[in-house]
Protein backbone atom coordinates (compact mmCIF):
# COMPACT_ATOMS: atom_id res chain seq x y z
CA UNK A 1 0.00 0.00 0.00
CA UNK A 2 1.16 3.23 -0.69
CA UNK A 3 2.53 5.94 1.84
CA UNK A 4 -0.57 8.37 3.08
CA UNK A 5 -0.23 12.03 2.43
CA UNK A 6 0.08 13.99 5.65
CA UNK A 7 -1.09 17.25 6.24
CA UNK A 8 -1.26 19.91 9.03
CA UNK A 9 -4.04 22.61 9.45
CA UNK A 10 -5.62 24.41 11.40
CA UNK A 11 -9.03 23.61 12.83
CA UNK A 12 -10.41 27.10 12.22
CA UNK A 13 -9.22 26.93 8.53
CA UNK A 14 -12.67 25.94 6.23
CA UNK A 15 -12.43 22.21 5.61
CA UNK A 16 -10.43 21.58 1.59
CA UNK A 17 -12.21 18.95 -0.53
CA UNK A 18 -8.81 17.10 -0.84
CA UNK A 19 -8.45 17.09 3.27
CA UNK A 20 -9.19 13.45 2.82
CA UNK A 21 -9.64 12.01 6.46
CA UNK A 22 -9.87 14.84 8.76
CA UNK A 23 -8.91 14.18 12.71
CA UNK A 24 -8.54 16.61 15.25
CA UNK A 25 -5.56 15.75 17.73
CA UNK A 26 -5.56 18.48 20.86
CA UNK A 27 -7.00 17.40 24.37
CA UNK A 28 -9.53 19.99 23.91
CA UNK A 29 -12.08 21.22 22.06
CA UNK A 30 -11.06 24.79 20.50
CA UNK A 31 -12.88 27.52 21.51
CA UNK A 32 -15.46 29.18 19.44
CA UNK A 33 -15.47 26.22 16.67
CA UNK A 34 -18.87 24.41 16.06
CA UNK A 35 -18.94 20.43 15.47
CA UNK A 36 -20.52 20.59 12.47
CA UNK A 37 -18.35 23.47 11.00
CA UNK A 38 -15.27 20.96 11.71
CA UNK A 39 -16.32 18.41 9.43
CA UNK A 40 -13.75 15.96 11.65
CA UNK A 41 -13.91 12.54 10.93
CA UNK A 42 -12.48 11.80 14.19
CA UNK A 43 -11.40 13.76 17.43
CA UNK A 44 -8.18 11.65 19.02
CA UNK A 45 -7.89 13.10 22.21
CA UNK A 46 -5.88 10.03 22.95
CA UNK A 47 -3.57 10.95 20.77
CA UNK A 48 -2.78 14.47 21.97
CA UNK A 49 -0.10 15.66 24.64
CA UNK A 50 -0.61 14.68 28.34
CA UNK A 51 -2.23 18.02 30.14
CA UNK A 52 1.07 17.98 31.65
CA UNK A 53 3.67 18.02 29.02
CA UNK A 54 1.17 20.48 27.38
CA UNK A 55 1.64 22.72 30.13
CA UNK A 56 5.20 21.78 30.60
CA UNK A 57 6.04 22.63 26.79
CA UNK A 58 4.09 26.26 26.90
CA UNK A 59 6.42 27.52 30.11
CA UNK A 60 9.11 27.70 27.26
CA UNK A 61 8.75 26.55 23.79
CA UNK A 62 11.49 27.08 22.18
CA UNK A 63 14.07 25.64 24.87
CA UNK A 64 11.76 22.70 25.47
CA UNK A 65 10.86 21.63 21.75
CA UNK A 66 13.68 18.96 21.33
CA UNK A 67 12.74 17.54 24.54
CA UNK A 68 9.05 17.87 24.08
CA UNK A 69 9.05 15.69 21.08
CA UNK A 70 11.28 12.80 23.16
CA UNK A 71 8.83 12.41 25.96
CA UNK A 72 5.79 13.45 23.07
CA UNK A 73 7.12 10.16 21.54
CA UNK A 74 7.39 8.14 25.05
CA UNK A 75 3.53 8.94 25.88
CA UNK A 76 2.60 7.49 22.71
CA UNK A 77 4.69 4.39 22.94
CA UNK A 78 1.84 2.16 23.97
CA UNK A 79 -0.15 -0.46 22.74
CA UNK A 80 -3.51 1.21 22.03
CA UNK A 81 -1.70 4.44 20.47
CA UNK A 82 0.64 2.55 18.17
CA UNK A 83 -2.94 0.64 16.94
CA UNK A 84 -4.34 4.11 16.66
CA UNK A 85 -1.47 5.66 14.36
CA UNK A 86 -1.78 2.36 12.30
CA UNK A 87 -5.21 3.10 11.55
CA UNK A 88 -4.55 6.51 10.67
CA UNK A 89 -1.96 4.81 8.27
CA UNK A 90 -4.62 3.48 6.36
CA UNK A 91 -5.96 7.14 5.16
CA UNK A 92 -4.55 7.39 2.03
CA UNK A 93 -5.15 11.32 2.46
CA UNK A 94 -4.67 12.18 6.16
CA UNK A 95 -5.14 16.00 7.63
CA UNK A 96 -4.22 16.24 11.29
CA UNK A 97 -5.91 19.38 12.92
CA UNK A 98 -4.82 21.53 15.64
CA UNK A 99 -5.57 24.85 17.42
CA UNK A 100 -2.37 25.73 17.24
CA UNK A 101 -1.19 29.16 15.51
CA UNK A 102 1.56 27.16 13.53
CA UNK A 103 -0.26 23.95 12.55
CA UNK A 104 2.92 22.36 12.04
CA UNK A 105 4.67 22.84 15.01
CA UNK A 106 5.37 21.00 18.51
CA UNK A 107 2.98 17.76 18.75
CA UNK A 108 1.47 17.65 15.14
CA UNK A 109 4.91 17.63 13.38
CA UNK A 110 5.77 14.62 15.97
CA UNK A 111 2.57 13.27 14.94
CA UNK A 112 3.42 13.53 11.33
CA UNK A 113 6.98 12.43 12.26
CA UNK A 114 5.56 8.87 13.84
CA UNK A 115 2.98 8.70 10.82
CA UNK A 116 5.51 8.93 8.22
CA UNK A 117 7.63 6.42 10.41
CA UNK A 118 5.13 3.35 10.35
Amino acid sequence: MARSEIRARRIYDPPAPDDGYRVLVDRLWPRGMAKERAALDEWAKDLAPSNELRHWLHEAPEARETEFADRYRSELDTPEARTHLAALRDHPTLTLLTANKDPQAHHTAVLAELLEEG
